[in-house]
């Protein structure tokens, strides 16, 4: 009698626990557009390795890096994904984010112009968009003019959002010219646009796609921010493993119907997504280049690497090379 009752309070007590205990945690995650940088991510949700981790994971678009780095200080997002730019900038007024993986370490933007704009002359004066100030958009704008061998004295500066406001006002002749990268840069180009500087065949080393968390969190919530940087590590291999599915994917998210540019898309992708998700130091150089020199060039004031080398010594990536083939 007594055992059974004993059974009867274990039985009870588990009923009682366990429901609170399958409850995944939030991860609100920013991203800084639309873009194929993203798919890693998409990833990760579409193939259930989020929910595989107990997270529950929610993506808000926040038409801008720099946008989506201030709601991730103001502690309205988790994890935001977007370029380094926006951490050492934020760093600078204050904040204390960090940038814990990299998922894309080279720009890959095009510098692109309405149809009537044909050299550096015909920009004089005109209207160039980007996301938000203060993103790689408006950073890499800078490396565009330059090459041009202009100033922004130059050029009106204008911020218009994602993506895909920014192209439509360009094939609507309502600014100059912006910065895109895929599938838009080659939805642009169908369209018969073409850059008038290509900053993604120069390759240059850059963070321009990041993972960025609070610092705080990474020494109060570690735990979750590793089961969310494990499942988005698988995510990318999928991605780059299992193309038919990835475009798919890729498709959905970014609205894009046209196979031709859905394929250039991912391929882009495949080309410079790093599956180790490391943040080259190379790359972090060259922005903090473009700031004044009174600001830190210390990389530890803007990258944590803790979470990612407790992945690496976990076994992570051997573990991710066993599953999907090594690349």
């Amino acid at each position: 009698m007594h055992r059974t009752l004993l059974a009867l309070t274990s039985l009870l007590a588990a009923a009682m626990i366990s429901p609170a205990a399958a409850q995944p945690d939030e991860v609100r995650v920013g991203t800084s557009g639309t873009a194929n940088t993203v798919l890693a991510l998409w990833m990760a949700q579409a193939g259930g390795f989020y929910a595989a981790q107990n997270l529950k994971v929610s993506f808000t678009n926040m038409g801008g890096g720099s946008r989506g780095a201030e709601a991730l200080r103001a502690g309205r997002l988790d994890v935001m994904h977007v370029g380094l730019s926006s951490v050492v900038q934020l760093n600078r007024s204050g904040a204390d984010l960090r940038t814990i993986a990299s998922l894309a370490n080279v720009i890959r933007f095009g510098f692109f112009t309405k149809r009537s704009v044909k050299s550096a002359a015909d920009l004089k004066g005109g209207t160039v968009a980007v996301s938000t100030f203060g993103s790689e958009s408006d950073a890499t704008v800078a490396l565009a003019l330059q090459r041009l061998r202009l100033t922004p004295k130059d050029i009106t500066l204008k911020e218009y959002g994602d993506s895909p406001r920014r192209l439509a006002a360009l094939l609507a002749n309502e600014i100059a010219a912006t910065t895109l990268n895929e599938p838009f840069a080659s939805a642009a180009r169908e369209r018969g646009l073409t850059p008038l500087v290509d900053l993604a065949a120069e390759k240059i080393p850059w963070l321009f796609s990041t993972l960025v968390v609070d610092r705080s969190a990474i020494d109060f919530k570690g735990d979750l921010l590793s089961r969310f940087l494990r499942a988005t590590v698988e995510g990318n291999y999928l991605a780059v493993t299992d193309a038919k599915r990835a475009k798919e994917v890729l498709a959905k998210e970014s609205g894009i119907a046209d196979p031709k540019i859905v394929e250039i898309s991912y391929q882009d992708f495949t080309q410079m997504t790093p599956l180790d998700v490391e943040p080259i130091v190379a790359g972090a150089e060259n922005i903090l280049a473009q700031f004044p020199p009174n600001v830190s060039r210390a990389l530890d004031d803007y990258i944590d690497w803790r979470i990612l080398n407790d992945l690496k010594r976990e076994g992570l990536f051997e573990a991710m090379d066993r599953k999907y083939g090594k690349r």
